[in-house]
């Protein structure tokens, strides 16, 4: 059993916050305040699963967002508060909203208005990429983080569970090529249980094939990482930084770069 874990972020724009890895980091979620919506179902997920229902605030439109941006964004530029990237996260999958291409228009503009140094970054699980307008969307931004939890389709389905059953390893790493060079692939590493099932995606058969799906992709960089906080699956293990290290090494003989991920 899981343990009951819900939504994380209450509103549609929230911080800034502190991260070691990306300075000081303004969030956008597209997903409900009070729910969660996400084409994935992931064993690790902060926000909780998605059994705990999407609530009943909706998706913030197009002109909410953007709205909400620009008043934070000229509060921050007036109280002359830093800002290094405005990071697409929340309640679920941001790609899911149905004005995402529009919803980054707006927000690359209001960036270059009031932060133009600030890089744009979106943390995808990948299910949108196969929709064109959404892959261009994500090409215009500075940093699309696009995940990889595992090469092998069995552990795939074990950890991330995704929604669509047409959604395979395959059809995601041939997809993501698209976005060779400019692509961030993210992966979590981890080891546990689930329903009396088995997770490890470090064994050298997973880290082969993730090696091998970063050459095909050629990825702008890799970044690995483990559980940083608690997840709704309680048996899940962090992976530590000296084994993190090792695997990093791996990825980098392969000729792959690995980003910081402490």
């Amino acid at each position: 059993m899981g343990k009951e874990q819900t939504v994380l972020f209450h509103s549609t724009v929230f911080g800034p916050i502190h991260s070691r890895r990306l300075g000081v980091s303004l969030g956008i979620n597209l997903m409900p305040d009070d729910g969660k919506v996400c084409s994935f179902d992931c064993l690790y997920c902060e926000a909780g699963y998605n059994a705990q229902g999407t609530g009943s605030t909706g998706l913030p439109p197009r002109e909410t967002v953007a709205q909400s941006l620009e008043n934070r964004l000229n509060a921050m530029r007036l109280a002359g508060d830093p800002l290094d990237v405005i990071t697409f996260s929340g309640n679920g999958e941001p790609t899911l909203h149905p004005e995402f291409p529009e919803i980054i228009e707006d927000t690359l503009r209001l960036r270059d208005k009031y932060y133009p140094q600030a890089k744009v970054s979106v943390l995808t699980n990948a299910t949108r990429i196969f929709d064109p307008a959404t892959a261009e969307a994500l090409k215009r931004v500075d940093n699309n983080i696009l995940k990889l939890d595992s090469a092998v389709e069995d552990t795939m389905r074990l950890i991330d569970r995704p929604a669509s059953k047409d959604f395979t390893v395959e059809r995601v790493v041939e997809s993501l090529c698209q976005f060779g060079g400019t692509g961030i692939i993210q992966t979590m590493l981890l080891r546990g249980e689930h329903c009396g099932r088995r997770i490890d995606n470090t064994t050298q058969e997973e880290i082969d094939a993730l090696v091998d799906a970063y050459r095909r992709i050629r990825p702008k960089e890799v970044m690995i990482y483990s559980i940083d906080r608690s997840t709704p699956e309680e048996n899940l293990v962090k992976v530590g930084k000296e084994e993190l290290d090792r695997i990093a090494s791996v990825i980098r003989e392969a000729g792959i770069k690995v980003q910081g991920y402490e």
